[in-house]
């Protein structure tokens, strides 16, 4: 090999390792092909509401979640709505009076039964929502309500304080157990009728979920609702919900998964969402 040649070959190798990016995430569409960023942000902005599931300890998609509210609310302004999982219902009040200022940060945070990775996560939303005049909405049931459910079946749902049935959705919400994901959680319980629990204290929190969307959520307005990726991934849960309720609503799915190769979407994810935001597995955590 002459010298020119081997020269040619050592810059070419050379240029081959710089171009191996240590890439943090990648966004697919629903058929896995890989798209861009403003590809998400225009199928959000032209829907009515657009569900973020997200892993609940993932960084990349909590930035992504700040940057995609921060872009929405740069085309609608006040005519947007963020909706969480993480707050449950009763506490809807406490998170109004914050944002409307009259309650400071630490007695609203003292006040609220938040998630612990709330500081990292979630309060970067909340201050931007009071300070752009954004309302929230605190979308989950009560834990205690989807607690009693699971240990004792629907039948408790009954027995209920007249003044709960307002955190909830119709206590006699339906069910579809085989939807795929509710059956996912069935085949994790060896014992049938703990299963079934298992599936209605998920589905009273789905149903609950999509509720609070439709009460909130007004034509012409748009919503972004935070939520585990399970709760929406396959158009299952919440949104098999919210089109009992709203069948006509436009709306967009986004989840997060963790992937080795991001070359190709594992066939697993493939219709997961419209848009799923593959992270690297070693990605640091949040909490």
């Amino acid at each position: 090999m002459n010298k020119l040649a081997l020269l040619l070959l050592t810059l070419g190798c050379t240029l081959s390792l710089f171009s191996q990016d240590k890439q943090a995430y990648v966004i697919f569409n629903e058929k896995g092909k890989k798209v861009s960023y403003k590809h998400l942000l225009k199928a959000a902005s032209e829907s009515e509401i657009t569900f973020f599931g997200e892993y609940h300890n993932n960084p990349i998609a909590h930035w992504l979640q700040y940057e995609l509210t921060n872009d929405l609310a740069a085309q609608n302004g006040n005519k947007l709505t963020l909706g969480f999982e993480m707050f449950e219902a009763d506490q809807q009040q406490l998170i109004t009076d914050f944002l409307a200022g009259k309650t400071e940060e630490k007695q609203f945070e003292d006040s609220m039964r938040l998630w612990t990775n709330y500081k990292t996560d979630y309060r970067p939303l909340v201050r931007f929502a009071k300070e752009k005049g954004i309302v929230c909405v605190a979308s989950n049931i009560p834990r205690r309500i989807a607690s009693t459910t699971f240990k004792k079946g629907r039948a408790a749902l009954d027995s209920l304080d007249a003044d709960e049935y307002a955190f909830m959705c119709d206590k006699n919400f339906p069910v579809d157990t085989s939807l795929s994901q509710y059956q996912m959680m069935l085949q994790m319980s060896s014992d049938h009728a703990k299963g079934l629990n298992f599936i209605n204290a998920q589905a009273i929190k789905d149903a609950t979920m999509a509720h609070f969307i439709d009460k909130y959520w007004t034509v012409n307005t748009q919503f972004i609702h935070y939520n585990g990726a399970f709760h929406t991934d396959f158009d299952q849960g919440i949104i098999w919900y919210l089109k009992r309720l709203r069948p006509n609503v436009t709306y967009t799915t986004i989840s997060t998964i963790e992937q080795e190769d991001f070359k190709k979407l594992d066939e697993e994810h493939i219709g997961r969402a419209k848009f799923i935001i593959c992270v690297a597995p070693a990605m640091t955590k949040t909490h």
